[in-house]
């Protein structure tokens, strides 16, 4: 059996915050690197084998193996490069220009973050057979 807490996640925002020209490595202000927790994750694996002894040197074994046993939807937030399945905001340029300066764009929270966009792999199971001489 294997139990884990999530996974680390932080909070990206898609579109240039910072004006560095890379659209897609800011964080949101206020908002340490991984900072957040993904959906936790637990898991059940089963292996069964038995050998039968043909002759003094041959021996045959049989092995059935299951994991994900109980198929449990293990759920995941996608971590991306460019941040696009994990984004917290989208980062809205204007050029509205106030009387203390230019300002620059506000932050549009998304819904969707930390929602789970993926799972991991469901029960699988396997049967194999092998001959030792």
């Amino acid at each position: 059996m294997t139990l884990g807490s999530g996974r680390p996640v932080s909070a990206h925002v898609l579109g240039d915050a910072n004006r560095d020209g890379n659209d897609s490595n800011d964080r949101l202000p206020g908002y340490r690197r991984n900072s957040f927790t993904g959906p936790n994750y637990a898991t059940t694996n089963l292996r069964v084998t038995r050998r039968f002894y043909l002759s003094q040197r041959l021996q045959l074994e049989t092995i059935g193996e299951a994991f994900n046993v109980f198929n449990r939807a293990n759920r995941r937030v996608d971590i991306t490069d460019d941040g696009f399945l994990s984004s917290a905001a989208d980062f809205v340029p204007q050029t509205t220009s106030l009387p203390s300066g230019q300002y620059p764009g506000y932050y549009r929270l998304r819904p969707s973050f930390l929602e789970p966009n993926n799972a991991y792999a469901p029960r699988e199971v396997q049967f194999a057979l092998r001959l030792r001489f």
